[in-house]
C-alpha cells in the first residue's frame, strides 16, 4: 500500500490538488458574501478558487443556483473585471469547456491564432479531443474540423485536421505523420507540434516564457496554460522553466503582473523554485 502511494505521488505532477473535505454548499456560502454588499472581496474569491481543483469548482455554479436562485457566472461577471475576471471565469469551466472556448475565440475575428490551435491539439489525449469535438459542435453547431477548414489552409490546415481527427497522438504517429504530408520547410507549426510530444512541459515552459517575455503580456496564454496545466504537469513545467530561463516561472509571473490577477496565478503556479 505505501509504495502504490508513493507512485501515485510520483505520477501526479500538478499543483492543484482536491481539497479535504470541499463542500460545494459552504464554498458558495463563501462566494455569496464576498460579493454581496458594497465592494467585493477578491481575497476571499482567490483563497476559495485557488485552493479547490476543477472538479470542486465546476459544481459551484450548481450549487449557487441551487443556494440563491442566481447565477454564479453572472454575479462574478458584474463583480470582477479585466484579467483577473478572465482568469476567474476560466477556473469555473471543465477542461474541455474551456479548450472549446479557447479554440473558438482562436479561430473568431481577423486572424487565427495558430499557435494557440497547435497548444491544444497536439498536447490533448484522444479522449480530451473527442470530448472537446463534441462540446463544439454542440456548442457551434459545426465540427472542430470544419471550424478549422474555414479558418486555415495548405499544409497547415492539413496538419490540424488530423491532430483533431484523433487519428494521432502516439508520438512516433505525428512525426511520420508530418514528414508524410510536408514537403520542403517545415512551417513553426509543425516544429511546435513535434516540440510539444517530445517534451510537452519544456513547450508550456516556452510558452509561458514568450507570453511576458518583451513589451505586454500575451495574458490569453498565460491564462489558459496556468489554468490547463495546474492539474496535469505543472511541477514539471516550472523545474523546465527555470533551467531553460534561469529564473523561475514564479518569479516572472510575479514582475510581469498585478493586483488580485498576480495573486490568483501564483495560486496556480503553487510555489517559488
Amino acid at each position: 500500500m505505501g509504495i502504490f502511494i508513493f507512485l501515485y505521488q510520483r505520477g501526479f505532477r500538478g499543483t492543484i490538488v482536491d481539497y479535504p473535505g470541499a463542500d460545494p454548499l459552504k464554498d458558495v456560502e463563501v462566494l455569496r458574501k464576498a460579493m454581496k454588499g458594497f465592494g467585493t472581496d477578491e481575497q476571499a474569491i482567490i483563497e476559495l478558487l485557488g485552493s479547490r481543483s476543477n472538479k470542486q469548482r465546476v459544481p459551484l455554479l450548481r450549487a449557487y443556483k441551487t443556494s440563491y436562485g442566481k447565477d454564479l457566472i453572472k454575479d462574478l461577471t458584474s463583480e470582477l473585471s479585466g484579467d483577473f475576471r478572465k482568469l476567474v471565469l476560466s477556473l469555473l469551466k471543465t477542461p474541455a469547456e474551456f479548450d472549446a472556448s479557447e479554440l473558438r475565440s482562436a479561430m473568431k475575428g481577423a486572424g487565427t491564432d495558430e499557435a494557440c490551435l497547435i497548444e491544444i491539439l497536439s498536447s490533448r489525449s484522444n479522449e480530451q479531443i473527442k470530448e472537446i469535438n463534441r462540446l463544439y459542435k454542440a456548442e457551434h453547431k459545426k465540427s472542430l474540423e470544419e471550424a478549422i477548414q474555414s479558418e486555415t489552409s495548405g499544409h497547415f490546415r492539413r496538419l490540424l485536421i488530423s491532430l483533431a481527427q484523433v487519428k494521432l497522438m502516439c508520438g512516433r504517429d505525428i512525426e511520420n505523420s508530418i514528414s508524410r504530408e510536408m514537403s520542403g520547410d517545415l512551417e513553426s507549426g509543425m516544429l511546435a507540434v513535434v516540440k510539444c510530444i517530445k517534451n510537452t512541459p519544456a513547450y508550456f515552459a516556452e510558452r509561458l516564457y514568450k507570453a511576458m517575455k518583451g513589451l505586454g503580456t500575451k495574458d490569453r496564454t498565460l491564462i489558459r496554460i496556468m489554468v490547463s496545466r495546474s492539474e496535469v504537469d505543472m511541477l514539471d513545467i516550472r523545474q523546465e522553466y527555470i533551467k531553460n530561463y534561469g529564473k523561475s516561472l514564479y518569479t516572472h509571473i510575479s514582475g510581469d503582473t498585478s493586483g488580485d490577477y498576480k495573486k490568483l496565478l501564483l495560486k496556480l503556479c503553487g510555489g517559488n523554485d
